[in-house]
């Protein structure tokens, strides 16, 4: 099975032809317990051969516990996109459909080690000094989901408090029930804060800043 036809291969190497330093995509899996995972590593496997400067690894999440909590994987399939160090940007289930759109743009951004955010919103994320976590709950499906995802990915580069995951919620039906969930995308921040739809960049901020509490922003 082949997920990237000839066109799409050419306009993603001329797109990937703009890294600047090294990615690695940290592909976990398990291919018996999991309904997703060979596809997703067909798919990770297609883009890393558009690149040199991508690298692909895969662990597998019963035996590999070592790698497991290092980046503290708790489901599959899973991919981390790292550059010089880890952003705390995850993948959580195949970024096929308008995701793959997210991954593509993970990788751009990761190898740049640039947000691209706003001057306003590098300073509010300056100020952040405890734990965000980030979830955007998404559907291949959803147009609008990439860029609440792309947003997410962009706040983690940008500070090292916060981790940002896409997760195809229908892959995770529990996560469905857990959260209610009536539409896509739906993100949730620390457990606590629940953003539904696309927002522009600066609602979307001062949303998921909402979680912290005053004290956990530095007024530095």
């Amino acid at each position: 099975m082949v997920f990237l036809e000839e066109r799409t291969r050419r306009e993603l190497q001329r797109r990937l032809a703009d890294m600047v330093h090294p990615v690695r995509l940290i592909f976990f899996t398990q291919e018996l317990e999991c309904a997703t995972c060979r596809e997703t590593g067909q798919l990770l496997r297609e883009t890393a051969e558009l690149s040199e400067k991508i690298r692909l690894e895969v662990y597998n999440f019963q035996l590999d516990r070592e790698q497991v909590e290092a980046f503290g994987v708790d489901k599959i399939p899973a991919t981390v996109v790292m550059g010089e160090r880890d952003y705390g940007i995850r993948f959580y289930g195949i970024p096929s459909g308008y995701e793959f759109a997210s991954l593509v743009e993970a990788i751009l951004a990761v190898s740049h080690g640039d947000s691209g955010l706003s001057p306003e919103t590098r300073e509010k994320l300056r100020r952040v000094n405890a734990p965000l976590h980030i979830q955007v709950l998404v559907t291949p499906t959803c147009p609008y989901c990439p860029a609440a995802v792309r947003l997410a990915h962009r706040m983690a580069i940008e500070s090292e408090w916060i981790r940002a995951d896409m997760v195809e919620v229908s892959e995770f039906p529990y996560l469905i029930t857990k959260y209610q969930v009536m539409g896509v995308p739906l993100t949730v921040v620390n457990e606590t804060t629940f953003i539904e739809g696309a927002r522009p960049e600066p609602v979307f901020v001062d949303e998921v800043l909402s979680a912290l509490t005053p004290s956990s922003e530095s007024t530095a």
